[in-house]
């Protein structure tokens, strides 16, 4: 996995295997890389994790600041630490379940899901989802949304990141600017969402606004095309939509992470490369 952000090295990346590729250990030393994403390929014991985020750490050198180390465990279908002893946490759309105190059920679920990426030496998780599940024909947020209603999903969303700083992990909301409205999955194709801008500014956005206004740290960008936002790019390579709209108007100041560049709707379409170094 390879993504932007505004970190002081822009890649951050992931690799093959349970133990530290010699490549990747070169690039932490030389400080070419300020972020590493662990998938359910790298993953093992909680001994073997814990052990391999200490490698990666002794890896950067001295003039290095020490990378983050990410991994997506939203709960439900998308974890990356599955199996005893590690906790099967439910799906997002678990929490608006619960009739009353859904919030601190969000939280809580935030919170445990950190306890456990901290205590094996993870720093970020790619979580929370603050898509709102607007189409019942999406094929890759469904459940991972906490709610069709957006005050409902931002609300949440918002809980779930409190809870996951309060136990020192940094939470990265995605998908900016919303990837609920797709009939497409960004893995397998580029997706269109041809909601006009009034609607999107009204729905997809309401819970990335209310996340920016309550301090969520970072947000993933989506591989998704928006033509009432912008007619040209996706907004992962769109300055239409990642600094007008998300910068300026929204007036986001935290960190901005792409989704990943091998995904065939950006790779397919302007190689990850390409994608990788474009303004």
């Amino acid at each position: 996995k390879a993504g932007k952000s505004t970190f002081a090295s822009p890649l951050w990346v992931g690799f093959e295997g349970q133990t530290l590729p010699a490549s990747l250990s070169r690039w932490l030393a030389r400080g070419e890389v300020s972020g590493v994403v662990l998938f359910s390929r790298n993953i093992g014991s909680p001994a073997q994790v814990g052990g391999l985020c200490r490698e990666i750490r002794s890896a950067a050198g001295r003039g290095n600041p020490l990378p983050l180390i990410a991994v997506d465990q939203e709960g439900g279908r998308v974890a990356r630490l599955i199996g005893p002893p590690f906790t099967r946490f439910p799906p997002a759309r678990a929490c608006s379940l619960f009739c009353c105190r859904n919030e601190s059920v969000a939280e809580g679920l935030g919170a445990a899901t950190a306890a456990e990426l901290r205590a094996v030496g993870i720093d970020v998780n790619f979580a929370p989802v603050l898509d709102v599940d607007s189409n019942p024909a999406n094929p890759v947020i469904g459940d991972r949304a906490f709610s069709e209603d957006p005050r409902t999903a931002a609300a949440l969303g918002i809980a779930f990141a409190i809870g996951s700083l309060s136990r020192g992990i940094l939470p990265v909301g995605k998908h900016f600017p919303g990837h609920g409205d797709t009939s497409a999955d960004s893995h397998e194709e580029l997706p269109v969402v041809r909601a006009g801008r009034q609607t999107l500014l009204r729905r997809e956005l309401l819970p990335f606004r209310r996340a920016a206004r309550a301090g969520i740290p970072a947000l993933m960008t989506a591989h998704v095309m928006y033509p009432a936002l912008d007619r040209a790019m996706p907004a992962t390579l769109s300055p239409k939509i990642l600094h007008d709209l998300l910068r300026l108007r929204l007036r986001f100041r935290g960190a901005v992470i792409s989704d990943a560049l091998e995904m065939k709707a950006i790779a397919d379409r302007y190689g990850v490369g390409e994608a990788a170094v474009s303004p």
